[in-house]
């Protein structure tokens, strides 16, 4: 079976990271500077992809292994 670790993890923080800076972007978690901020509004979904494409790729690799 392949290691999905290495994507799983990082995936996993990665789109908690990216949900958090963009909610915070759009103003909806207040109480940072990064709240109302467009940069996050924007840097978060891009990270937020970033995280679900590493958590399907370990998917992937999960189910490539397990056939």
């Amino acid at each position: 079976m392949k290691r999905i670790w290495p994507f799983l993890v990082p995936g996993v923080i990665l789109t908690g990271a990216g949900l958090v800076w963009t909610l915070q972007g759009f103003n909806v978690l207040p109480g940072s500077v990064m709240s109302g901020s467009s940069l996050w509004a924007t840097v978060g979904p891009i990270v937020l992809v970033v995280g679900l494409a590493l958590i399907g790729i370990a998917i992937a690799r999960r189910r490539r292994g397990a056939q």
